[in-house]
């Protein structure tokens, strides 16, 4: 059995299946170097899960708990600039709620005040503070807030030049980051270096170059955040792992890191659409400068892919099922005319909130998309001058 999950990277993709459970429709994509003509494929459904018969082979793709086919339901269907290369097939399933379906939420959305937590390096799982207890668990204002403060007050900016800082059992919560005070166990466990960001010589005249303090692990390196004040941390939600303190129980290893990067971010994409009502995000550096523009479609979507190389071998895929983010995307150094003009309608509009993140996640989170997208059928990777990705919930 293949368990539906996100497309591994492959020369040739043999069998792609997308569902949308809010439609309750699929689309199916068969290689033409798996099956020659809509004839050959032969799709049936069983308890929770998806048969396709090809000249290749047998496969069976596992199904959320739920989501059944509606038999007799598959049908060719045009399959456009791409009919040379693949066989389109549209779907219809039937889904019953599941109360495990929802994905898990981001770090923002989990810590509660008077509760004990314990932070660790993403990437060698080091222990970096000591328990911590918060008495108040708060949330900052949006990014763009400074922009907008005008419209609140009817004298002098109040809050010009002045931080946001945390008190000692304070913890912050930024988009992407958290606001904490440091403890005694700091000097142990954590370097700072300073950095310069911006460039002196831009030209964007209103963005001058800035120092920041950055703060890495000094067991891994792993850049962290950024000591924003002597007493005052910065540590963004992909660079630590923050768990309930239980007991004397051991943090798991360290976890992937391109899954938790990716699972991370999704988790928080969909939590800012949802209490926001926005699906348009600007990924920015620290510096302020768009890196990413993402363009969220649905979250509605699970996706399944099968190599052409496995279909009619050993075609078990071994990942959970999981709910996907769909998005559109393009990135800031895109020199084509189109994403030019893309970039430049975003920022005369002021389309995309922001989602700031340290320049070597912003590169890691543009090569998982990337990644994806190069995973999917060629008739699946672009759309309207914007590339397609999915996001792992």
């Amino acid at each position: 059995m293949a368990d539906l999950d996100m497309p591994a990277k492959t020369h040739g993709v043999g069998v792609f299946l997308e569902l949308r459970k809010r439609l309750q429709t699929g689309l199916l994509i068969v290689g033409k170097a798996v099956a020659s003509s809509p004839a050959d494929v032969v799709v049936t459904g069983g308890d929770s899960s998806l048969h396709i018969r090809t000249p290749r082979g047998e496969l069976s793709l596992t199904l959320p708990a739920g989501v059944t086919l509606e038999q007799g339901s598959c049908v060719p269907t045009p399959a456009g600039e791409s009919c040379g290369e693949e066989l389109h097939f549209r779907l219809r399933i039937s889904v019953t709620p599941s109360a495990d379906e929802e994905a898990s939420d981001s770090v923002v959305e989990t810590l509660r005040a008077k509760e004990t937590y314990c932070f660790h390096c993403q990437g060698c799982m080091t222990r970096l503070l000591e328990d911590r207890v918060f008495k108040r668990v708060l949330p900052l204002p949006n990014g763009n807030w400074n922009a907008i403060v005008d419209d609140w007050c009817c004298h002098p900016d109040p809050f010009a030049n002045r931080k946001l800082l945390p008190r000692a059992e304070d913890c912050l919560l930024g988009d992407t980051f958290l606001l904490l005070a440091r403890d005694g166990g700091c000097e142990q466990t954590l370097a700072e270096e300073v950095s310069s960001v911006g460039s002196e010589d831009s030209q964007d005249s209103k963005k001058t170059c800035r120092r920041l303090a950055l703060v890495s692990c000094k067991s891994c390196s792993l850049v962290l955040g950024e000591a924003v004040a002597p007493e005052s941390l910065k540590l963004y939600i992909t660079q630590v792992v923050v768990e309930p303190a239980v007991g004397d129980r051991m943090p798991e290893a360290s976890l992937n890191r391109s899954l938790y990067l990716e699972q991370t971010l999704a988790a928080r994409l969909l939590g800012l659409s949802t209490s926001m009502s926005t699906f348009h995000f600007s990924v920015q550096t620290p510096d302020g400068k768009a890196f990413l523009l993402l363009w969220l479609l649905n979250s509605d979507s699970i996706t399944a892919s099968v190599p052409q190389t496995r279909v009619g071998g050993d075609s078990s895929l071994h990942s959970p099922s999981a709910r996907v983010l769909k998005l559109l995307y393009t990135a800031r150094s895109d020199t084509g005319i189109q994403h030019r003009d893309i970039v430049s309608s975003w920022e005369a509009n002021a389309i995309g909130h922001p989602v700031v993140l340290p320049l070597k996640v912003c590169e890691e989170l543009l090569q998982v998309i990337d990644d994806s997208n190069s995973a999917l059928p060629a008739s699946m990777r672009s759309m309207r001058y914007y590339e397609v990705a999915y996001l792992r919930l």
